[in-house]
């Protein structure tokens, strides 16, 4: 027992276990930050994962905790609590429900995609499911209005099934290959406008930005921009091998018999396959970019260029939480 003691206080845990200046250390990240197996996890394991923490952040150790414990507890603790917030996020909208809620949809969306009412009921049930992510992960501590929320909805529903219906319009005369890819261009011009539209206040006042020791120094539209950008460019390459890779393969398993004589499995295999990318997908598109952003203060508004030169001379980079 002599090596369980205790652990030590000063393990940083407010940062990830692995280095996030490499990619291999922020997809390790991601791996655990979207494991669907954390969706499975009980209210009680939820509570005591957020006591070991909150305690730790206090300096006090539970009894008898590994290392390899606390940051279990660490990542379970980040898997359903808002960063900014500290409240419980709902189910659906965490990073761990990602991959099983996306395969689903995704794979019923590219396997319903040649009527209209499919392509309408599908889309929206998508967009539906995307705002209740961008809501329950929201950056920052900047509350988003009814309003905004139902206008950035219903904005990204209609570009994405006005989107869909057009390029399936357009398909009908081209090679039936193509129209396969409809959802996926569907799914890009929505996350184009669903994103920015969520996240509109952040452009309209800024994203608070820090310097490296988390002292903040006020709030930027530019860095909020940035954000918005990397965020739309990781959702859409997320989606593309789950959208891009399963149309060539079922282009061909729907010539074989077996598709023939069963019809119905084609909404299961495209669902399996959609989810064997997004498995992959997800946490290696989360990784591209840091978590943690930065800029440099020459990029920012002038005015808070001065800002930070008055207050904090010497610091020449901002850091900025990206959102996902």
């Amino acid at each position: 027992m002599g090596e369980r003691c205790t652990i030590s206080t000063s393990i940083n845990i407010k940062e990830p276990r692995w280095d996030q200046g490499t990619f291999v250390g922020r997809a390790k990240h991601f791996f655990t930050v979207t494991d669907p197996r954390n969706i499975l996890l009980s209210n009680e394991q939820l509570e005591k994962a957020c006591q070991i923490i909150l305690d730790y952040k206090k300096g006090v150790v539970t009894p008898g905790l590994t290392e390899d414990e606390l940051w279990r507890a660490k990542y379970v603790f980040d898997s359903a609590f808002h960063p900014d917030t500290g409240e419980k996020m709902l189910l659906i909208g965490r990073m761990s429900a990602q991959v099983p809620m996306n395969m689903t949809i995704t794979g019923c969306m590219m396997t319903f995609y040649r009527t209209t009412p499919a392509v309408l009921f599908w889309q929206w049930i998508n967009q539906s499911f995307n705002a209740i992510v961008n809501y329950t992960n929201r950056s920052g501590d900047a509350p988003i209005t009814v309003n905004q929320l139902g206008t950035a909805y219903v904005s990204a529903t209609t570009g994405a099934v006005a989107t869909a219906l057009g390029l399936n319009a357009l398909a009908k005369h081209v090679y039936p290959l193509i129209g396969r890819f409809v959802p996926f261009a569907a799914v890009a011009a929505a996350n184009c406008i669903n994103i920015p539209l969520m996240r509109q206040r952040e452009l309209k006042h800024g994203i608070p930005v820090t310097d490296e020791n988390d002292n903040r120094l006020g709030e930027s539209s530019k860095a909020a921009q940035q954000a918005i950008t990397q965020v739309v460019v990781s959702r859409i390459l997320m989606a593309s091998p789950g959208m891009a890779i399963p149309p060539f393969l079922m282009n061909s398993l729907e010539k074989k018999a077996f598709l023939k004589r069963f019809p119905w499995m084609s909404a299961p295999i495209q669902v399996g396959l959609v989810g064997f990318c997004l498995v992959f997908a997800t946490p290696l598109c989360c990784a591209l970019f840091p978590q943690k952003s930065s800029m440099a203060v020459s990029r920012l508004e002038p005015e808070l260029q001065e800002k930070i030169r008055a207050s904090h001379p010497g610091v020449e980079t901002v850091y900025f939480n990206k959102g996902l």
